[in-house]
């Protein structure tokens, strides 16, 4: 009896982990309407905001800046306290239309206890960042809502106009696709899945968590930064015994940007290892997407249906 009582109960509890099938789109923008510029992690000091506001004047867009930015609390914007207030301010605030984090680091999941998400699950709005900022891609995503992995205003200045050009266009719903040349260690296919994922570092640290990435069709797209090969290895390892590599459609692999390894070689480059990792799964599998902690981040919609075609020359990401 308690065998069955305990099997029912795990097995509630990944139920109400996977992802919805069919996730909320937030409202595109329209030329007047304001975007919110919010500090949920690292401080944000040195910055006037001319190039924010140069760019969203381009798209016919309005600023509004958070009471996080100019906070300074050792290496983050303020306590969590007054991170998570700003950020509650604009998800709650019906005048602002998107979120647009500043930049990332480390702190934003410090911020989820202190957060309500009940009116912008009635009203969402797009939350746009990378990097630390996967953890509220993750909540928004087990809330059943898309956002857009994409350049924070810290990176407006050395961004691609790709880069930029493809967030405008996320943000304003018109035609997203990509065609890039494909890597020699791609694996070829054509699937249709929802997209998720950000950060692999910050993936693996939300496993066990309501924001655990589980569910069925998934595409999952990665990236990282200044992370050592053996730890690229174990992350990798986590995510297979997890499951989480069998359920997948497809998989998307960004920049592996300033990798690190020990005086003793690990023997693999990130890429190897990845590659190593899902040499058992039959899906297709894409290198080097041009999205991540390198000058052309372009956008993605997280959440959204696409459609991954991976040819021997060419590979293609189409987004619904």
């Amino acid at each position: 009896m308690v065998i069955c009582w305990l099997s029912l109960t795990l097995s509630t509890v990944f139920a109400q982990t996977y992802l919805p099938k069919n996730m909320k789109k937030p409202s595109i923008l329209k030329p007047g309407d304001t975007v919110a510029v919010v500090a949920t992690a690292r401080k944000h000091l040195q910055d006037d905001f001319k190039a924010t506001t140069e760019l969203l004047k381009q798209w016919g867009l309005h600023l509004k800046i958070g009471s996080s930015i100019g906070l300074d609390n050792h290496q983050l914007a303020g306590t969590d306290e007054q991170r998570a207030q700003d950020l509650q301010n604009m998800l709650n605030d019906d005048s602002v239309k998107a979120i647009w984090c500043a930049r990332g680091g480390y702190g934003s999941i410090r911020l989820l206890k202190h957060l309500n998400w009940e009116k912008f699950e009635q009203n969402p709005k797009w939350l746009i960042g990378f990097s630390d900022v996967t953890v509220l891609h993750q909540k928004i995503q087990s809330l059943g809502i898309q956002s857009i992995h994409g350049i924070m205003t810290v990176n407006i200045p050395r961004a691609t106009p790709e880069a930029k050009e493809t967030l405008r266009k996320a943000l304003f719903g018109e035609e997203l696709s990509y065609e890039i040349p494909s890597h020699s260690k791609n694996k070829v296919g054509r699937v249709q899945g929802t997209l998720v994922g950000g950060n692999l570092s910050l993936i693996y640290s939300l496993a066990g968590t309501p924001m655990d990435l589980r569910g069925e069709d998934l595409i999952l797209y990665i990236e990282d930064l200044d992370e050592y090969l053996y730890h690229v290895d174990r992350m990798m390892m986590q995510l297979e015994y997890k499951g989480l590599l069998k359920q997948l459609k497809g998989l998307v692999v960004g920049s592996m940007t300033k990798m690190k390894d020990n005086d003793i070689p690990w023997g693999k480059d990130a890429l190897e290892i990845i590659e190593d990792a899902m040499k058992p799964y039959a899906i297709p599998l894409v290198f080097d997407f041009p999205a991540g902690h390198i000058p052309d981040n372009r956008a993605l919609i997280f959440g959204s249906k696409v459609v991954l075609e991976v040819n021997k020359d060419k590979t293609k990401l189409v987004f619904e």
